[in-house]
């Protein structure tokens, strides 16, 4: 049986995460999707990043999210229900919002969030308020927004990403009018962070599979 031959990488660094990815996922996932996600993650991410030198590894880190996504979508747990928060650059609101339901909801449900124009970084004075709550956001970085990431998801929260967020049919909306963080000194950061926290209790309460 002939396969199809490997992606063009636009890093030849990006073939051991593939090896790894498709190891993680066979019998799920053939090789050939993993290696054109992984490409198609890479070339997204190139799109908006200035430190080229991260790139390798965080287009690995947003292809697993894709593939941990339709997995989901195809083997759905009621436990662990999808909730992906959209803003415009995935740099402030929607970063803050996924790193305190992970926090407060732990493995109870999974977390995304993602932007429709992302920016090249998280706001420094976003990951300074996180990290004042006691959350790292070391790891965070703004990804754009897949198809994968919203058909998985049984609620999609946005927070002020008007006419560019998706609607997909079928999926529960919620709307957070939240102040923008980009560019605001940390004392307005934070009271953002604690506005979002009392949404976040908000939706704990009213959600019983979180």
């Amino acid at each position: 049986m002939s396969t199809s031959p490997p992606p063009a990488w636009p890093d030849e660094r990006l073939s051991a995460g593939a090896a790894r990815l498709a190891t993680r996922h066979r019998g799920h996932f053939s090789v050939e999707t993993v290696q054109q996600l992984l490409a198609d993650s890479y070339r997204r991410l190139a799109e908006h990043a200035r430190v080229h030198t991260h790139l390798v590894v965080l287009a690995e880190r947003l292809t697993a999210e894709r593939l941990d996504a339709l997995a989901h979508t195809q083997t759905p747990d009621p436990g662990g229900a999808v909730r992906v928060f959209v803003c415009g650059h995935n740099a402030g609101r929607s970063q803050i919002a996924a790193a305190l339901l992970a926090h407060r909801a732990g493995e109870r449900v999974i977390v995304s969030s993602a932007g429709t124009d992302p920016a090249a970084e998280v706001e420094p004075h976003v990951a300074q308020a996180l990290l004042e709550a006691g959350l790292s956001g070391g790891d965070a970085y703004p990804k754009p927004l897949t198809s994968e990431v919203v058909e998985a998801a049984a609620f999609v929260i946005t927070m002020g990403c008007g006419d560019a967020c998706p609607v997909v049919p079928g999926r529960h909306y919620l709307d957070w009018s939240v102040a923008d963080p980009d560019g605001a000194p940390i004392g307005a950061v934070r009271t953002i962070r604690d506005d979002t926290d009392a949404r976040i209790t908000d939706l704990l309460a009213a959600l019983p599979s979180a």
